[in-house]
């Protein structure tokens, strides 16, 4: 099959350090690949990848420091795109919905996934406009404000199962990986770790949107016992420091559309400790893989617990769930549906062509 995956470019594909839209195409490009498909990538110019990549810019947006306007390499890059569209069996889309107007008015079989939150007040407008658009649910958790959407199914992330080392000896401290922002929590983990007497190391970048946040709430509170901040980690360093970990702390306060550190340190064999939110429920097998927790002092007490778990079956769980082949066949059944149903369809010459309602 030729397919064409559309990469947002703020970051490489994979990203040099946090990214897991970026890594997520990575993985699945890769293995389209592997399989034998016939693959172009979009996506910045340094990325890497055995596919064929086009590039708008020759540099991820968050590395250059020059680009202002951050719009203008996407609208490029669709343009490069729909210059080679009759080359492509598929297209698969992973840029949100900026694409949603080009696409209406192409004939190349599409599917697009949402890999962010749903629940903003601006999406209801935007997404009955373009309702007709084929769309892809990365946890059933993330439909849930537009459950009417053209939902043609719910695709879990997954990565190979050699990226992350199996470690049966667990660690003596906690984990907060990701991002210093109000909606991941970094100052429940802290707490958390603080009441139950462990050391806690934070490996999280700060945007700098949650600048002000980080000096506000989160730099004085490292300044306390048990906290270490190590700052932005890259890839490479992932594996070591989840693998190390007793336990991985996800305190989120909002409605997670996945969160690929929870399969990470799954992976690792590491147990997590996650707040009932969002797709938290999906992911973490409650007293299996970890435990899904409602405040701090239940978290403390999930902390206490962690022994009681078998890091050898969180890497188990992680290994039927989430690996790539599984994703990459997810989403392979649904591009032959589309296509089938594109080829039923075009049989059948229509008696008029309507591409919204208001149309």
């Amino acid at each position: 099959m030729r397919i064409a995956q559309v990469a947002p470019l703020y970051e490489s594909v994979p990203p040099y350090r946090y990214g897991g839209t970026e890594r997520v195409v990575s993985y699945l490009t890769e293995e389209l690949v592997r399989q034998g498909h016939d693959v172009t990538l979009f996506a910045s110019g340094d990325s890497v990848t055995k596919a064929r990549l086009v590039s708008p810019c020759q540099h991820s947006l968050r590395s250059n420091k020059q680009c202002v306007e951050q719009t203008a390499p996407h609208v490029l890059m669709l343009e490069q795109l729909y210059n080679e569209t009759p080359g492509f069996d598929f297209v698969h889309f992973h840029i949100d919905y900026i694409h949603f107007p080009v696409v209406r008015l192409r004939k190349t079989p599409c599917v697009t996934t949402l890999h962010g939150r749903l629940d903003l007040p601006e999406h209801v407008s935007l997404y009955q406009e373009f309702r007709e658009m084929p769309v892809v649910s990365i946890s059933n958790a993330q439909r849930k404000p537009l459950p009417w959407l053209h939902w043609q199914g719910t695709v879990y992330h997954g990565f190979h199962k050699d990226l992350y080392t199996f470690r049966e000896k667990p660690g003596k401290y906690l984990a907060f990986l990701g991002r210093i922002s109000p909606e991941k929590r970094p100052d429940r983990a802290i707490r958390i770790a603080q009441q139950a007497g462990m050391e806690l190391k934070i490996a999280a970048k700060v945007d700098a949107k949650d600048q002000k946040y980080f000096e506000s709430a989160i730099k004085p509170m490292l300044k306390g016992p048990y906290v270490d901040y190590i700052g932005e980690i890259e890839e490479d360093e992932k594996d070591e420091f989840l693998g190390n970990a007793f336990a991985l702390l996800f305190p989120i306060d909002w409605p997670e559309p996945f969160g690929l550190v929870i399969i990470e340190a799954m992976a690792c064999g590491t147990p997590v400790i996650a707040y009932r939110q969002g797709s938290v429920p999906e992911l973490v097998e409650d007293g299996q893989s970890g435990f899904i927790v409602d405040n701090i002092e239940t978290a403390v007490r999930a902390a206490q617990r962690v022994p009681s778990l078998s890091r050898r079956r969180c890497r188990e769980i992680f290994e039927k769930r989430f690996s790539v082949e599984r994703m990459t066949e997810d989403y392979l059944k649904i591009y032959r549906r589309l296509l089938r149903e594109k080829r039923m369809s075009s049989t059948v010459l229509p008696k008029e062509v309507s591409f919204g309602k208001n149309h």
